[in-house]
């Protein structure tokens, strides 16, 4: 893949609230987080309250208008909105405000670019990037001419916009081979890991909610950490100790989010799927987030769309460091739920202890001597 690096990006975030107007802030809130992730920084904010999303300008005339000017005002270079636009909304918000403009998936789909270092989750990116333009094709000629560089052209963007739909699916073709072929010798791999004797959990939960510093503390292993959405891309699988010599396979996924791409869940799949051969699910929350409750419901629904919310799952709720002391969490669908601070170590052995006690239940498993 074909990374590019330019000049910051001045971006303006624009959204329209047809419900809760908190919930759209919120939802403004974690857009301004992805496009930090992205290197870009934010000048400036605007959501409209509407009974429905514009089929064709995505936001009213009047507020169209005010972007404009806003965009003048402010020297920004571009928009990112916070909903997937259609082709017909992306050319007209381009010419009406005549800057870039991004999307929410499209956003996300350049964090993944930027992020993935295997094989097999660059091709995951790229099969990703293709559908998504291969769906953006008609109509997008003006709009697409305007992303030049920066974010949106990391990965095989830039050069696949010249390249017409026939061929984009041709490439969508050799990619989902490539990718069948990886899946068949992690399927080897993971055959493998089960005979071994040793219960498979997966650490699944919202993005930047500590699941990769949670991994650390169960496995020793030193793995990349930031206060970043997405700061985990590609899974990772290490060997933790539970306690009276048994050991487990730890598994660190990709963190789910609010309106993820069906891009993503589509192409992620084959990745997502170490979720699925786990044992046990041990969902990791961000306690100290005000909005926990609506991440814990969008981790449940993405789990309920890969078929995998069949196994036991033990919730942590994380970061019991920055919340007040005495706050009560609890998770009703879950097997089991305690809080922890995976940066402090608090609350770690009582969760070994009860991983432990569930992996008995699941099966009587051979005592594995030292670690």
């Amino acid at each position: 893949m074909i990374e590019l690096h330019g000049e910051e990006e001045r971006v303006i975030l624009a959204a329209v609230s047809t419900g809760d107007p908190e919930a759209a802030e919120r939802s403004l809130d974690e857009l301004a987080e992805l496009a930090r992730t992205a290197g870009a920084k934010v000048v400036g904010r605007l959501i409209q309250q509407r009974d429905s999303i514009h089929p064709v300008t995505y936001l009213g005339k009047g507020k169209l208008e005010e972007l404009q000017g806003a965009v003048w005002e402010l020297d920004a270079t571009g928009v990112i909105c916070d909903d997937e636009l259609t082709p017909a909304q992306h050319r007209s918000m381009a010419d009406a405000v005549d800057c870039k403009i991004m999307d929410r998936t499209l956003l996300i789909l350049d964090i993944f670019a930027g992020r993935a270092h295997t094989s097999e989750g660059k091709l995951q990116v790229e099969l990703a990037q293709l559908k998504y333009r291969a769906t953006h094709l008609t109509g997008m000629g003006q709009a697409l001419s305007r992303l030049g560089g920066g974010i949106g052209t990391r990965g095989p963007g830039e050069k696949k916009l010249e390249i017409d739909r026939r061929r984009i699916h041709q490439r969508i073709g050799q990619l989902k081979k490539e990718l069948k072929d990886l899946t068949r010798h992690r399927e080897v791999a993971r055959k493998k890991r089960s005979q071994a004797g040793k219960p498979a959990i997966s650490l699944v939960g919202y993005t930047n909610a500590g699941k990769s510093t949670l991994f650390q503390k169960l496995t020793g292993e030193q793995t990349y950490t930031d206060d970043l959405l997405f700061a985990t891309l590609d899974p990772l699988t290490r060997t933790g100790y539970l306690g009276e010599g048994r050991t487990a396979l730890f598994t660190d996924t990709v963190g789910f989010i609010e309106k993820l791409p069906h891009h993503l869940v589509d192409a992620f799949r084959s990745t997502l799927e170490e979720a699925l051969q786990a044992d046990i699910l041990l969902h990791v929350v961000d306690a100290s987030n005000p909005a926990c409750a609506e991440q814990t419901f969008a981790v449940y629904e993405t789990l309920r769309e890969l078929g995998s919310l069949d196994k036991p799952v033990v919730t942590v709720f994380n970061k019991a460091d920055r919340c007040e002391p005495g706050q009560i969490h609890r998770d009703f669908q879950a097997e089991a739920s305690l809080t922890i601070s995976a940066l402090t170590g608090q609350g770690i052995e009582d969760l070994r202890a009860l991983l432990l006690e569930l992996t008995r239940k699941e099966s009587d498993l051979p005592r594995t001597e030292g670690f």
